[in-house]
């Protein structure tokens, strides 16, 4: 049987090194097996302690926690949580982060602390335990049993595709969690700039899905940002749903565009990847793409099997290629996944189905 999965802090601040080893040290089965101010004494530690997981803050002083983290990656590659400040610099980093090999991050508290506390100790030690269980050069199966708050029916009621609007655009919608910055990235760098509309539910926080869509931006063909309400969808265009916010698909006269709006968290996120599945399967029908990438628990599972059924073709990445094979397999348990592809195979796959769909529909 494993022992506890053993945890170093990295941290220039002596409160939040007290904080995150005070909340991991009451999880049973996680040791704090040691705490570093900085990247030198860090390093040390590291040979010393063969840690499991590494929490890791951004700002520090002497090596800054991108620095620190890129050598690492580089000469001994490990699973490491970030741990960012809610700003648009802590997110711009946080992103950068994400590309160098960090599995995933995790924001510090602000106001309201008796919430955010516990929302904070509930994140953290769910991602330490994720992180545990990823071998980075071979990714395995994990799933977190955390019971769904409120499924999407608190959000967007199921209703059938009415085939007096089938068209023949195709819209591709993604949805992905832990690891999912990184694939989206990657499919989306592959994509031509006349490719169809694309839809992205990452799940982030506020400003960090802006972030992470300039970042995408600058590597992509494409043209993509963040959703705002109403945008319309577009040939070369890829739009990812704002943090804190829902994101639907809708048609109305003059074609297709974006509804996005606030409401109750969704298996306990928001953006909701099940919710913007559920409106493509409403709006869309047979006329859409779903594809269902690395991530935690099972948000979009349902709403995938709901495309499927509309007539969508649905796609999730394979086990060997996740960082988390949580989100996949559950959809493909559930029935609602028609094909599984490496995610070097996913770009190549939906570009030529989008040129058949075009041809057979003579455009």
């Amino acid at each position: 049987m494993r022992g506890n999965i053993k945890v170093l802090i990295i941290d220039d601040s002596a409160l939040a090194r007290k904080l995150l080893s005070d909340i991991l040290s009451s999880e049973p089965g996680i040791e704090v097996v040691g705490v570093a101010p900085d990247a030198f004494i860090a390093t040390r530690k590291i040979k010393q302690l063969k840690p499991d997981v590494l929490t890791l803050d951004i700002e520090m002083p002497k090596m800054n926690g991108l620095t620190f983290l890129e050598k690492l990656m580089r000469a001994h590659p490990m699973p490491v949580i970030m741990v960012s400040s809610l700003t648009s610099k802590g997110a711009e980093a946080t992103i950068k982060a994400l590309s160098l090999g960090a599995i995933d991050f995790i924001t510090k508290p602000t106001t309201n602390l008796s919430t955010t506390m516990e929302e904070m100790r509930q994140d953290l030690v769910t991602k330490v335990k994720i992180a545990a269980s990823v071998h980075l050069a071979r990714p395995r199966t994990t799933i977190m049993n955390v019971a769904p708050k409120l499924s999407m029916d608190a959000v967007i009621e199921r209703a059938s595709f009415d085939h007096d609007k089938a068209r023949s655009e195709t819209v591709v919608a993604i949805g992905a969690s832990t690891g999912g910055t990184v694939a989206i990235d990657h499919i989306l760098r592959h994509l031509p700039p006349d490719f169809p509309p694309v839809v992205i539910v990452q799940h982030m926080p506020p400003l960090f899905t802006e972030s992470f869509a300039k970042r995408a931006n600058a590597n992509s063909a494409l043209e993509i940002r963040e959703a705002k309400d109403f945008d319309r969808l577009m040939r070369g265009h890829a739009l990812v749903a704002p943090g804190g916010k829902h994101m639907l698909v809708y048609m109305d006269a003059q074609g297709l565009y974006v509804n996005v709006k606030d409401g109750p968290p969704v298996n306990r996120h928001k953006p909701s990847v099940d919710v913007l599945f559920r409106s493509v399967a409403n709006s869309l029908g047979p006329n859409a793409i779903g594809i269902i990438l690395t991530g935690m628990g099972d948000d979009g599972a349902r709403g995938i099997k709901e495309m499927r059924g509309a007539g969508a073709f649905t796609i999730a990445q394979d086990e060997e290629s996740c960082v988390v094979f949580g989100m996949p397999r559950v959809a493909i348990n559930m029935g609602g996944v028609k094909k599984i592809l490496p995610l070097d195979d996913i770009a190549p796959f939906i570009i030529n189905m989008s040129k058949e769909r075009q041809e057979t529909n003579g455009l």
